[in-house]
């Protein structure tokens, strides 16, 4: 090979010097990936997804099959990336196969990663902002939302409204428009006894809506991807100003992501 030579490199730690970051996603679901970019823009965090297989019609029997496949989708992300924390993306999926259940079959394929989910998230972004009585929005039957909602209760959060839009078609979830999720967000969150709002569902487009519902309630949205970002951030040990970084990065407002992202995460400044 004439003109073709060797040439020497060297390496270094690779993306992700601050966290790397596991993400299952549903096999149908639409918008996960794109709100999580967004949310996880943060010089040194690197995030890597891996598909889930599941059913489009979601029902209580099709979120629960899925706890056969969580391994294979678990090992599909590599060992070898070292992974601080892996988030199951499926709020329904974790109410239906159990919390516990989930983060044990991904600790099965990477022991040392710490482990999340929405419902989780949600759980431990109620306990930061110290929401106790929360309005409840599900694109969901009224079987899968009833289910959320008795988990919540169960777990110390009272859920004092609810809503549903009864789709079991996921397909059908991720074209819900963003005014439809607006509307309804208001609905719920304006009654007097709710101090906050909790949108369930990783296919629903709420990101870009979280910061105008809070101008107009007054009180904290939390939604499945806003929530699941915060804490797989949290988890992993990463230390700043969430809303003031992703402002500085992404040249969104700040706040714009909501209420939770202004809470400092361990060892991080507090908000300007």
């Amino acid at each position: 090979m004439d003109h073709v030579q060797q040439l020497p490199y060297s390496n270094d730690t690779g993306l992700g010097p601050t966290a790397k970051i596991g993400l299952i996603v549903l096999q149908t679901d639409q918008t996960l990936e794109d709100e999580l970019r967004q949310m996880l823009a943060i010089d040194g965090v690197a995030c890597y997804h891996s598909r889930i297989a599941n059913a489009m019609h979601v029902t209580p029997q099709t979120l629960a099959q899925m706890q056969t496949d969580l391994p294979i989708a678990a090992r599909l992300l590599p060992q070898a990336f070292a992974f601080d924390a892996i988030g199951y993306g499926c709020t329904s999926g974790a109410t239906i196969i159990g919390e516990a259940q989930v983060a044990q079959l991904i600790l099965a394929e990477h022991p040392a990663a710490k482990v999340s989910n929405p419902l989780t998230a949600c759980k431990a972004a109620c306990e930061t902002l110290k929401l106790n009585n929360i309005a409840l929005l599900t694109p969901y039957s009224p079987h899968v939302t009833q289910a959320l909602s008795d988990n919540l209760n169960a777990s110390g959060i009272n859920v004092c409204r609810t809503g549903y839009f009864d789709i079991e078609d996921d397909f059908t979830v991720g074209r819900v428009d963003a005014s439809s999720i607006f509307n309804a967000i208001v609905a719920l969150g304006a009654h007097a006894e709710c101090d906050g709002v909790f949108v369930s569902c990783t296919s629903l487009r709420v990101a870009n809506i979280i910061h105008k519902a809070e101008q107009k309630l007054g009180k904290p949205v939390i939604s499945s991807n806003q929530a699941l970002a915060w804490h797989l951030l949290r988890l992993s040990g990463v230390s700043c100003n969430l809303a003031q970084e992703l402002s500085q990065k992404t040249g969104q407002k700040p706040g714009q992501f909501g209420t939770l992202f202004n809470q400092p995460l361990p060892n991080s400044p507090l908000p300007n």
